[in-house]
């Protein structure tokens, strides 16, 4: 079934089954249904899609069968299995992910992920950013998507601190090659600090600050200097440090720290762009 509007009259369409007309202030705010229960707090877009397929999503009181339907989750009502689906209250949580955990809800290769460091009864929250398996530190998680997109978005300046251990003595020269720009496969890497931090016999450790988030963009920049990754530790994001957090415990922002790496002034300016794209 297709929920693309009909042409009716002089030219004008008729809004699909089950949305209502939109109107300017409404066409600022609609989203796709995945998208929608994504920011209501209830599932993933991708656990969207297969409950759309399966028949089990109503829009204003309509079966949905599209993944691409368009609606308002402030206004229309969106029901699973017959139950009206609310705004989950926002929550925002620091995870000291640990070495061996992927980033996601679920892993199809069954290993172990940051969600099983989580209390069940939380809402449905997504991760600000990734850190791969090998990697560990600091995770923000959040049902807020505005505040996870500004974070997210490299032109937000927000800065991310690595604390990175490598297999050599690193010398005044490999600081300086990298706090360079490198290009590595068609992208151009860079940082905006680089420090070192303390060297052993064989090994040294390194602070490197980044604003912006290629893949894997801090093993890269080590390699393209001919050096490996012996520990990668996320420490900060913005203002937000892991202190004393335990590995593999998580705990609620405080308020102070939430609205500190999105500060007030940029939630009135961009916020809303952000909520309704």
């Amino acid at each position: 079934m297709s929920h693309r509007p009909a042409r009716t009259g002089a030219g004008k369409r008729r809004p699909a089954p089950g949305v209502r007309p939109s109107s300017p202030s409404r066409s600022r705010s609609v989203v796709s249904l995945p998208r929608a229960l994504s920011k209501l707090g209830f599932c993933s877009r991708t656990e969207a899609a297969a409950l759309i397929e399966a028949g089990r999503i109503s829009v204003n009181g309509r079966i949905a069968r599209s993944a691409t339907l368009r609606v308002d989750p402030g206004r229309d009502r969106i029901a699973v299995d017959g139950s009206p689906i609310a705004a989950e209250a926002k929550a925002y949580l620091i995870l000291n992910k640990p070495r061996g955990l992927v980033t996601t809800r679920r892993d199809p290769h069954d290993r172990g992920t940051v969600y099983d460091c989580l209390p069940p009864e939380l809402p449905f929250l997504s991760p600000v950013g990734r850190l791969d398996k090998a990697s560990e530190g600091l995770l923000l998680l959040t049902n807020d998507t505005g505040w996870a997109e500004y974070l997210l978005n490299p032109a937000s300046g927000v800065p991310k601190t690595y604390h990175v251990k490598i297999d050599r003595i690193a010398d005044e020269d490999l600081i300086a090659s990298l706090a360079k720009p490198v290009e590595d496969g068609g992208e151009r890497l860079s940082a905006a600090t680089v420090r070192l931090l303390r060297t052993g016999s064989r090994s040294s450790w390194i602070e490197i600050v980044l604003t912006e988030g290629r893949n894997r963009q801090v093993r890269r920049m080590i390699a393209a200097q001919g050096a490996s990754v012996l520990r990668l530790v996320r420490v900060g994001i913005g203002t937000v440090t892991l202190g004393d957090l335990g590995k593999g415990q998580a705990r609620p922002l405080t308020d102070p720290e939430r609205s500190g790496i999105w500060p007030a002034a940029m939630q009135q300016e961009t916020g809303e762009d952000y909520r309704q794209r």
